[in-house]
């Protein structure tokens, strides 16, 4: 199975990120342009939490409140399980799906490595299978 470190090699480590204190509907705009569904939350340069659009959804729009009146850090996930660069990519899927999540983070040490999302984890599953075909049709064929 494949590791954590391959899916952020594929993808990039940069993680698009706001500061806490960042308005929810601004916060939102970023998400929107740069067709993201989670944004890394930070103080100052310190990792906080993960905003997503399950957030909004949950605690703004359900909660009839505002989001150009509310802050990211009001409404931010920060109960969010993290993993290592050299997890493998089925630790990610059993996190998830246990916790009912689509984003981790991703630490190597105390410094963040980038955000991983549910969509990474298929992609790199289907990789490794397509890579197993092909080992294996290359092995009958001889």
């Amino acid at each position: 199975m494949g590791k954590v470190s391959t899916i952020l090699a594929r993808k990039g480590n940069n993680a698009v990120s706001v500061q806490k204190d960042t308005k929810v509907y601004d916060a939102l705009k970023i998400m929107s342009d740069k067709n993201i569904g989670s944004l890394v939350v930070l103080d100052g340069e310190k990792y906080t939490g993960i905003l997503t659009e399950r957030d909004y959804s949950r605690k703004v729009i359900l909660e009839g409140r505002h989001s150009d009146e509310i802050t990211v850090g009001e409404i931010m996930s920060t109960d969010l399980p993290t993993v290592k660069p050299e997890d493998t990519v089925e630790l990610c899927m059993q996190l998830m799906s246990n916790k009912n999540i689509r984003y981790l983070p991703v630490f190597d040490g105390d410094k963040l490595s980038g955000i991983i999302s549910i969509s990474d984890v298929v992609t790199e599953t289907i990789l490794q299978q397509k890579e197993t075909i092909s080992q294996l049709q290359n092995y009958i064929q001889g």
